[in-house]
């Protein structure tokens, strides 16, 4: 079942909340701040008619670059009912980021938190089309214009709420785990539609529910079950800033909360963290959910363990509005794997020429469906690569079982190619991580003479073990095939990762000269 009531304008969903549940607070954050359904719809039109009466545009682009807050979550609906294009940046980004971000999108103004404020002053000359800066965060009179003042004074233009669910809404930059990042153009209607088929029917979201939220939000994942999914529904939200193993435990023991989405590295701390207190009581939660990332099958199950409540896998990407598949709650699953198809979304698993392989074959992963991005910002050329034929490229490996279960085994690009051979790190990091000497891995290929590539491992050590790199070699080779094996064992201080918690390999191949061999 599709819930295409749930499929509306933002200016819809935000008046149909205010109406039917006024004093429900549908927003709090870390710092006391919170929002109700009533004040969500009379600030983010006070907002909205501001940046119009400030001169913004149907289409112009508005960047976000602040913290998980219920400033962000305003200034996301507001410019999305001023009809401008949402485009969130990482409040963690780097100067030479923010600066490809603000000069791809051609942003014409940007919501930042006071501690950014001196590095977009200083990028401003560089960036001629950026004519307003909003300051969050702050009610002191300054000289730049404060996100409480629109929130909270009236406009002159009443909010355009445009009712085009097809235009572009927000670009939200891919995660470069290789190369620069792609300005992926989503639409109110592709996000939506996620929320539609999978949220709302699938994980149950509801007005009823209470979710914690550690996920970045300028993530797409975070953007359209943290931001879209809640507003859609009608469900009450806590927005943490930044996760930390003991606070969300603690927070997850008051019995408040219902879902709570994460991905696979938040639930590996939250088992390690549990385990270790012996606190792993979770009243009132129905689910937890993980995506971004490839969820190891060992992890899902020693959570459910553990905590008593089901780990729900599912698969998604940007490019996709974030979710292409998911595994329902009250089904039997496949332990591994990321779920069936949306109802609505396509799916095949394609060899290099392009053919359908076997069932239980590994091949790339190609969606088409309403929620499949419209392109890349400025890229013709990778747009028409990425969607050729109508498919969307995923550039991920799968297969699929006789029930037509989904599993994600890597990247296309990610493969290590051993001596012809091919070899996915995620089978690799499986085997290494059931060492229990191993919090945390990632596998590598690194150049060989003879063979092309090899196999490498970098690892992080659990707290009071020493790492042994002939024993986790001998652990690894009883359970994956010899040439699959690690040919050395990497000791590092962390796992490098995106937001959405992929691996960032390119980092571990630039360092591996410089870690200390086990």
């Amino acid at each position: 079942m599709i819930r295409t009531d749930l499929i509306a304008p933002i200016g819809v969903l935000v008046h149909r909340h205010a109406k039917d549940r006024p004093a429900k607070v549908a927003f709090e954050d870390a710092r006391g701040a919170s929002v109700t359904y009533g004040e969500l719809a009379a600030k983010t039109a006070g907002a909205a008619g501001h940046l119009q009466d400030r001169g913004l545009d149907p289409g112009d682009t508005v960047a976000i670059m602040l913290p998980n807050s219920v400033d962000w979550v305003l200034s996301c609906v507001a410019i999305a009912r001023a009809g401008c294009i949402g485009v969130p940046i990482s409040h963690e980004a780097t100067e030479a980021e923010v600066r490809y971000r603000l000069e791809d999108a051609r942003c014409k103004a940007i919501v930042v938190a006071p501690q950014h404020l001196p590095l977009i002053e200083q990028l401003r000359p560089e960036l001629p089309h950026l004519r307003l800066i909003i300051l969050s965060g702050s009610d002191d009179p300054t000289d730049q214009l404060s996100l409480a003042l629109l929130v909270q004074s009236a406009a002159r233009s009443e909010p355009r709420d445009p009712t085009d669910l097809h235009a572009t809404a927000f670009i939200v930059y891919t995660s470069g785990t290789t190369g620069r990042p792609k300005g992926v153009m989503l639409s109110q209607h592709s996000m939506l539609w996620v929320v539609a088929a999978c949220w709302a029917p699938i994980a149950g979201l509801s007005a009823d529910d209470v979710l914690l939220a550690p996920l970045p939000l300028y993530h797409s994942y975070a953007l359209n079950l943290c931001v879209l999914g809640v507003l859609a529904t009608g469900a009450t939200e806590f927005l943490l800033e930044k996760f930390s193993t003991q606070d969300v435990l603690g927070k997850l023991r008051s019995g408040r909360y219902t879902l709570m989405p994460g991905v696979p590295t938040v639930f590996h701390y939250l088992l390690e963290g549990g385990r270790a207190a012996g606190a792993t009581a979770v009243p009132g939660v129905r689910y937890f959910i993980s995506a971004g990332a490839i969820l190891p099958a060992a992890l899902n199950r020693d959570f459910e363990a553990a905590f008593g409540r089901p780990l729900l896998d599912g698969y998604g990407i940007t490019e996709t509005s974030t979710m292409v598949t998911m595994n329902a709650p009250q089904v039997p699953r496949t332990m591994g794997s990321c779920g069936v198809p949306l109802p609505g979304v396509a799916v095949r698993i394609v060899d290099g020429s392009g053919q359908d392989v076997p069932v239980g074959e590994e091949g790339q992963l190609i969606v088409r469906g309403p929620n499949v991005m419209q392109g890349y910002l400025n890229k013709p050329q990778e747009t028409a690569a990425a969607l050729a034929g109508g498919w969307y490229q995923t550039g991920d490996l799968a297969r699929s079982d006789d029930n037509g279960y989904l599993t994600i085994t890597g990247r296309l690009k990610e493969l290590i190619i051993r001596g012809g051979q091919n070899i996915a790190p995620a089978e690799v990091e499986e085997a290494v991580l059931s060492h229990p000497a191993v919090l945390d891995c990632a596998a590598i290929g690194v150049a060989h003479p003879f063979l092309g590539e090899v196999p490498v491992v970098c690892v992080v050590a659990r707290e009071g073990h020493a790492i042994d790199g002939e024993a986790i070699r001998a652990h690894c080779a009883q359970l994956i095939s010899p040439y699959k094996v690690p040919q050395s064992v990497n000791l590092v201080s962390s796992i490098p990762r995106t937001g959405s918690g992929k691996i960032l390999r390119f980092k571990l191949r630039e360092a591996i000269g410089s870690v200390g061999a086990a």
